[in-house]
């Protein structure tokens, strides 16, 4: 008999549980199916056994399944479903449900559109402290989409999820900054927010952050780091970023390189 890992281990023990009956037992092995953990990655598996423990009341399976429904993964893509398996769990209070729960209802996947709706489910998530759910319900408040239009309850529900590190949060709160959109206009609070969806990876913070460099608003014109930003935002796909590059290397050809030090006779590439 071969010598079983830790994982394989855990696998097996949670294989009897689950095949008991264990609710929670099925829903972790559904998860070690879902990550290849202690076995063969199957998504398929997956999905049957968070269906089973999802059919027992288990919250965590139902969402679970629910995304699975979501995303297509194990299953055919359904967001019929998926909303049925999301309120089932949203009803029971989970937040994560609650937050895509009201995104259906946003966007009308598998349910009508109702904007009503899509804010009473997101409100009941954000106000259980969920960052996502936060940053969806302020951007309903900045668009007017099931509430009345409301810059300064929008930015205070991107703020909340901002400290809680969530990037599209950061990103929208320093637009609300840099144009003084429900806050009073403020660069350097736009350059901080900017700077921390920009390091999360957000590539159009980075680009913004990319712009307030290349014109020193907020900061010191910095051409070096605009151009760093951009860059990581280009990376990204991110069209315009691409485009200002471009721009930037034929205005340094034209002054011969002088003018902004990132292009020489001897070597085309930029920096």
């Amino acid at each position: 008999m071969k010598n079983l890992s830790n994982s394989e281990l855990t696998f097996e023990k949670l294989k009897v549980l689950a095949e008991r009956g264990d609710a929670k037992a099925q829903n972790k092995l559904a998860i070690c199916y879902k990550n290849g953990k202690g076995v063969r990655k199957s998504l398929k598996k997956a999905a049957e056994w968070f269906t089973k423990a999802a059919e027992q009341g288990n919250v965590s399976a139902q969402f679970n399944i629910g995304a699975c429904y979501y995303q297509g993964r194990g299953v055919r893509k359904d967001y019929a479903r998926a909303v049925a398996w999301y309120t089932k769990a949203a009803e029971q209070g989970e937040s994560w449900s609650q937050n895509d729960l009201g995104i259906c209802y946003l966007e009308g996947y598998g349910v009508e559109k109702d904007y009503m709706k899509a804010v009473e489910w997101l409100l009941k998530s954000a106000e259980q402290g969920y960052a996502v759910a936060q940053y969806n319900l302020g951007s309903c408040y900045m668009h007017g989409e099931g509430v009345e239009k409301d810059f300064k309850k929008g930015v205070e529900w991107y703020k909340k999820a901002a400290l809680q590190g969530e990037p599209w949060a950061q990103h929208n709160l320093a637009i609300c900054y840099e144009y003084g959109d429900g806050c009073r206009k403020n660069y350097k609070s736009a350059v901080k927010w900017y700077t921390k969806a920009a390091e999360q990876g957000a590539d159009k913070a980075q680009y913004n952050l990319a712009f307030l460099y290349e014109n020193g608003i907020g900061v010191n014109k910095d051409m070096a780091k605009a151009v760093s930003w951009y860059t990581k935002a280009a990376e990204q796909g991110n069209k315009d970023a691409q485009e200002r590059i471009d721009s930037i290397i034929e205005m340094d050809k034209d002054s011969n390189g002088k003018a902004l030090g990132f292009y020489s006779d001897n070597d085309s590439t930029p920096f």
